[in-house]
């Protein structure tokens, strides 16, 4: 597959402060590529650099096979969707949309042309004559996106485009960007903070933390195997318990869990014997009523609507999190009672701490 974007080794320091550190990646074309962390983990930064807003202070960055770390903004064959969309009050939509082809000299009759056309993607072609101020935020949230196709740039850049909409409306946009970057074929880097967010759209997900990239993958690879602590706990909820890795072999671990229960698991490349930490999802355990896996004393059940939490403690005082399907058919252990829980098998991740 086509590279679009190969990021290497890229630097970025703020006076003494380094923002990005050594970040190498490579985005493929047409993909939906996600970078996704907490704040300050350097994802907008390294998105501002892709755009040319920061320059680098050293590394590359290749554009289908251009290096154009030096190149203006205005010179970069991209265009990015901020939070604010920046909509100019006193233009109709169709002019909003047309304003970049306007500034490139694009004559007026292929501009309304491919306003028309962007206006109709986004499914807003009865908007066109109307002000921004007369329409919702998600209106205005499609209308700043076809201003930033109608150009038809290789790259569009997202910086959190969702993050100003309501719950309901940020699923419901969630859909239309993932079809809207199918359609057009052009490749999306999509800045979040929202896990979620990340996974119901991204074709890859970079995971950031202190300025480093720690995993990248397709969503599910991301959420099944995590490559360490950082990534485990970020990515949704997990339960992160001690574990003694008693052998390795064959890319295999023999590892013992709290309370004696052996299991095998993945090895990590580079794992030793010995202290190290496993990732056991909410949802991959259940209550066992015979030969439990471990053994807990709940805490607190909570009612969440399509599923019901379990907050309990092993018997050495780790807390550990099971999430049941909510059903009649599960019989809800109170307060205080000692239970058995089963481990779905393959459901452990040994991580590096």
């Amino acid at each position: 597959m086509q590279q679009a974007i190969g990021i290497d080794r890229v630097v970025k320091r703020y006076g003494a402060f380094e923002a990005l550190k050594g970040v190498s990646l490579s985005i493929a074309d047409n993909e939906f590529f996600t970078l996704l962390g907490p704040s300050g983990c350097g994802k907008t930064t390294l998105l501002r650099t892709i755009a040319g807003f920061e320059d680098v202070t050293a590394g590359e960055i290749v554009l289908y096979g251009a290096n154009i770390a030096t190149l203006p903004p205005e010179k970069r064959p991209v265009n990015t969707v901020f939070q604010q969309y920046a909509l100019f009050p006193h233009m109709s939509v169709r002019d909003n949309v047309a304003f970049g082809l306007r500034m490139q000299g694009v004559p007026l009759t292929e501009r309304r042309s491919r306003a028309d056309e962007m206006l109709d993607l986004v499914h807003l072609s009865e908007f066109a004559e109307r002000l921004p101020a007369q329409l919702s935020g998600g209106q205005q949230q499609r209308v700043a996106l076809a201003r930033a196709l109608a150009p038809r740039p290789r790259v569009l850049l997202l910086d959190e485009p969702l993050s100003a909409l309501d719950l309901k409306l940020r699923q419901a946009m969630r859909v239309e960007l993932k079809q809207l970057q199918e359609t057009t074929g052009i490749t999306f880097v999509f800045v979040t903070h929202d896990q979620e967010e990340a996974l119901a759209m991204s074709d890859r997900i970079a995971v950031m933390s202190n300025g480093q990239v720690q995993q990248v993958g397709d969503p599910r690879t991301i959420y099944e195997a995590p490559i360490n602590r950082f990534v485990a706990d970020f990515i949704g909820e997990t339960n992160v318990l001690p574990a003694m890795v008693d052998s390795v072999s064959g890319g295999r671990a023999r590892v013992t869990l709290p309370g004696g229960h052996v299991l095998t698991t993945d090895a990590l490349e580079g794992l030793a014997p010995g202290a190290h930490h496993v990732s056991i999802r909410p949802e991959r355990l259940s209550l066992a009523t015979a030969d439990a896996d471990l053994t807990a004393r709940v805490e607190r059940v909570i009612y969440l609507g399509t599923d019901l939490q379990l907050l309990a403690r092993l018997d050495d005082g780790t807390p550990i999190v099971t999430r049941l399907q909510n059903s009649s058919r599960n019989e809800l252990p109170a307060a205080g009672t000692q239970v058995g829980l089963h481990v779905e098998a393959g459901a452990a991740r040994l991580l590096l701490d």
